[in-house]
């Protein structure tokens, strides 16, 4: 039985618990509590049911996994998750010291959590759950069990903690990139005119899921439309196309977007492919550990307010790895909401940024890059550096 093991050793722990304790400590969280399949792969070094991959209801509940883990105190750190992980247990057992996979639904699940916050004597009176990854019954019921006790988000925590990739991450994000250039470059050279974006998209997630990759997403669009939905519209003679797609390797998603023509591009579409590449390495050019966040954005809008399209243009940088727009946070005004936390401070080695130019031109179409920056200590690493130019459609076709 591996319920109740041997304690594990700190060597053992697949993440900084050490900075994971200081950031608790910041944020004023004695317990922490993490209930995302993502943070719950991270803290567990790589698990993700894979019953639950992408899914979550199950009878009359949901699946709701749990990793307890005190402050500074990692030998008292407990993982509950669903009975059928016990399969993936037995291959791989868990480094927490109490691993107990019997649960098959919220409220069961939750219960086992409390019961070990208070038998193993722990501080337990500012508790920090994901808000926006704990159902209503299972916060209702934490909330109910330490009532003397304040419940507090951990959302910041946690991203904090990710924000830094390991070799190992890296690893991942950078097969992820090649991956997904690969198979947009393979979906590119098949399809001649006539083909519809829906079709494109099928073909692409087959590409995609036969490099090991799971298809997230795929933005489309075609001709001078700037609809990116999958859709019957048709990719006809001449006509350019747009391709942006998350591609996921292991949880790290490869995000990258390319642009593919049928035919020759004109003289104007070279310009405007151009001028977008141009702004891409501007805002690359200061990425390096110890550079400010802001500085991105600063070289990336100074190179676009210079361009002939910059009334149609928009940059953006955000983080990337098992969350698409994690931290660094480098802008307050994207189209996600969030804070410029890291405009504000240097940025870190192993930090991932995608930049991203976008021309949505009313005539021509929409026109844009995407690529995955690596913060490294000499500079930065590009990940997916393929394909950047006009992509000729139908050349195996």
């Amino acid at each position: 039985m591996l319920d109740k093991p041997t304690a594990a050793t700190t060597a053992a722990i697949p993440f900084d618990h050490k900075r994971l304790d200081r950031w608790m400590d910041e944020e004023g969280i004695d317990v922490l509590l993490a209930t995302s399949k993502h943070n719950v792969q991270y803290l567990l070094g790589g698990h993700r049911a894979f019953f639950f991959d992408y899914m979550d209801a199950m009878g009359l509940s949901r699946y709701l996994p749990i990793l307890v883990y005190p402050k500074g105190a990692p030998d008292k750190a407990a993982y509950f998750g669903h009975r059928l992980e016990n399969f993936q247990r037995e291959n791989n057992p868990f480094w927490t010291p109490v691993q107990i996979c019997n649960s098959s639904g919220s409220l069961d699940t939750v219960a086992k959590a409390v019961d070990h916050i208070r038998k193993s004597g722990v501080k337990a009176k500012r508790i920090g759950v994901e808000l926006s990854f704990i159902p209503a019954d299972a916060n209702a019921a934490l909330g109910a069990a330490f009532a003397e006790g304040e419940i507090k988000d951990a959302l910041f925590v946690l991203e904090r903690l990710r924000s830094i990739k390991s070799p190992d991450e890296l690893a991942k994000l950078k097969i992820a990139s090649e991956k997904v250039i690969e198979s947009m470059q393979a979906v590119i050279a098949m399809h001649g005119p006539g083909a519809t974006k829906a079709e494109v998209t099928e073909a692409l997630r087959r590409e995609e899921t036969s490099r090991g990759l799971t298809f997230e997403y795929c933005l489309i669009t075609a001709g001078s439309s700037l609809n990116r939905a999958p859709s019957d519209q048709v990719w006809g003679e001449g006509d350019i196309m747009s391709i942006d797609s998350g591609g996921n390797y292991h949880g790290y998603i490869g995000d990258l977007c390319r642009m593919a023509i049928h035919g020759e591009p004109d003289a104007e579409l070279q310009d405007m492919l151009a001028d977008i590449e141009e702004i891409q390495r501007a805002s690359m050019k200061p990425i390096k550990a110890g550079v400010m966040g802001s500085e991105v954005y600063a070289a990336g809008e100074a190179r676009l307010a210079k361009s002939k399209y910059h009334n149609n243009m928009h940059f953006l940088g955000h983080g990337m790895g098992l969350v698409s727009h994690e931290a660094p946070r480098l802008t307050a005004s994207g189209p996600v909401p969030y804070d410029d936390y890291d405009a504000k401070r240097p940025l870190d080695t192993g930090m991932v940024i995608s930049v991203e130019t976008t021309l949505a031109h009313p005539r021509r179409g929409f026109v844009k890059l995407e690529d995955t920056v690596v913060v490294t200590d000499k500079g930065f690493d590009i990940y997916g550096e393929g394909a950047r130019g006009w992509n000729r459609a139908g050349t195996a076709a």
